[in-house]
C-alpha cells in the first residue's frame, strides 16, 4: 500500500508567516512538519514538529536539512539552489522544482522566459552598470529592478531622469518600460505532478505607495468576464510552460487599453491569496498542500466578497509590538484576525493581516478601510 501523507514529512524552507500558515493547514492532515529557518524567534517555531535554526542560503544546512524530510518546499525563493538539486539527484521530491526556483530567483531570466514563451510583459532591458543605464533603449522615467533578492517592495526603484541614476541599485538590474496601468491583479495557480491545474479567481490589489506593499486585497473581482477569463488563461499557460508542482502566483497589470502584462511570479503561497483561508472553498495553503502530495485539487470558488488588510509596523516603531485596537475590530461581524506570531514590530514590517468577509463588496471595503485606521502595530 502507498504511504499515506499523514506518514510523510514535510520540510519547509523558510519559517516566517507562509510558513505558518502552511503548518495551520498541515496539522489537519496529520502531517509531521520540519522548519529550517535562520532566526531562532520565528513565526513557525513553536508549531512545527521540529524546528532547526540554520541559514536556508548555506548547501550544507540546507542538504542536511532536506534528508530529513520526504518532500521539501519553500516559504522564500532565496535559499540555496544546489543543495535542492543534488536532493533531487538522491531522489527526495522537491517542490516547486529547484529549476523552477532558479528561474524565479533571477528577475532578468524570469523576463526572458516570459519573453521566449510568448507572455505579455512590459518592455524590458538588462543592464550591468550604471553606464548602461544611461544609455538604455528604455527612455526615463523608468523602473530599475535588481536581478536577485528583491522582495516586498525592496530592490525596486523609479529612474525619473539621467541625474537619479547616480543614487541607482550597483550590479545586476532590469529596466523596465513605465507601465500606465489602472489596476494590479493577481492569479494564483495550482498544479499536481499529475498535471491537474485549478485557478483561484483574480483578485484586485490597491497597494500602499509609501511602503510599496499591498495594503488591501479584494476578491473577488468586478472586472469583465472575458479580462478575468484572459488572466486565467494566462496564469495556467505560465504554469504549464514552467511544468511546476506546487502553487504559482501571477502578478500581473491591468493596463489601461485593457491589456494585461505580467509583472511577476512567486511560486509558492502568496500574499495575494490569504484571504482565501476564510473567502474560498478550498484555502491557498491547502491547495499547495494537496498539489505537493499530488491529492486531487481543492474547490477554489469565492464562498463570498473578501477583503485582506495587510497589518504592517507603524511607522517610527520599533520593538517589541503591541497590537492597538484589536478589540474594537473584533466586535465587528465577518472580520478575521490572523497575527504572525512576531514579537518586534518594525516600521513596514508585516505582522499579521486581517480578513473581511460580507455578502455585500462595498460594506467589505468600509469595514477594511475602518480597520486600517483603527489597528495599529505600536511598540
Amino acid at each position: 500500500m502507498a504511504k499515506q501523507i499523514s506518514d510523510l514529512k514535510l520540510g519547509i524552507l523558510g519559517g516566517g508567516q507562509l510558513g505558518r500558515m502552511l503548518i495551520q493547514e498541515a496539522i489537519n492532515y496529520n502531517l509531521t512538519t520540519l522548519i529550517l529557518d535562520p532566526d531562532n524567534d520565528a513565526p513557525c517555531k513553536h508549531i512545527a514538529n521540529y524546528f532547526e535554526c540554520g541559514s536556508i542560503t548555506d548547501f550544507d544546512t540546507v542538504y542536511n536539512f532536506g534528508k530529513k524530510a520526504d518532500i521539501i518546499t519553500i516559504e522564500i525563493e532565496k535559499v540555496n539552489i544546489e543543495a535542492l538539486e543534488q536532493l533531487e539527484k538522491e531522489g527526495k521530491q522537491v517542490y516547486p522544482q529547484s529549476r523552477v526556483i532558479r528561474l524565479i530567483q533571477d528577475k532578468g531570466v524570469q523576463k526572458q522566459f516570459f519573453k521566449e514563451n510568448d507572455i505579455p510583459t512590459a518592455p524590458f532591458q538588462l543592464v550591468n552598470s550604471k553606464d548602461e543605464m544611461l544609455n538604455s533603449n528604455i527612455p526615463f522615467p523608468y523602473m530599475l529592478k535588481q536581478r536577485k533578492d528583491g522582495y516586498d517592495g525592496k530592490g525596486v526603484m523609479k529612474i525619473n531622469n539621467a541625474a537619479e541614476v547616480d543614487n541607482a541599485f550597483d550590479g545586476p538590474c532590469l529596466i523596465e518600460e513605465l507601465v500606465d496601468f489602472e489596476k494590479e491583479i493577481a492569479v494564483i495557480v495550482a498544479r499536481n505532478p499529475n498535471g491537474d491545474v485549478r485557478t483561484f479567481p483574480l483578485v484586485e490589489m490597491e497597494f500602499n505607495a509609501e511602503a510599496n506593499l499591498v495594503e488591501f486585497l479584494i476578491s473577488p473581482s468586478t472586472y469583465p468576464e472575458a479580462i478575468q477569463e484572459r488572466a486565467e488563461i494566462i496564469a495556467k499557460n505560465i504554469a504549464a510552460s514552467l511544468n511546476i508542482t506546487g502553487l504559482l502566483a501571477v502578478e500581473m497589470f491591468i493596463t489601461r487599453d485593457g491589456n494585461i502584462l505580467v509583472n511577476e511570479l512567486a511560486p509558492r503561497p502568496h500574499n495575494s491569496g490569504h484571504h482565501t483561508i476564510e473567502g474560498n472553498y478550498v484555502s491557498q495553503f491547502e491547495q499547495h498542500l494537496r498539489a505537493i502530495f499530488n491529492l486531487p485539487l481543492g474547490d477554489t470558488r469565492a464562498i463570498n466578497n473578501a477583503v485582506m488588510i495587510n497589518l504592517l509596523g507603524e511607522k517610527n516603531h520599533n520593538g517589541v509590538a503591541k497590537y492597538q485596537g484589536l478589540e474594537k475590530i473584533m466586535a465587528i461581524d465577518g472580520v478575521y484576525v490572523h497575527l504572525y506570531g512576531k514579537k518586534y514590530t518594525k516600521p513596514f514590517r508585516k505582522m499579521g493581516h486581517i480578513t473581511v468577509v460580507d455578502q455585500n463588496r462595498e460594506n467589505a471595503i468600509e469595514k477594511a478601510n475602518y480597520i486600517k485606521n483603527t489597528l495599529k502595530v505600536i511598540s
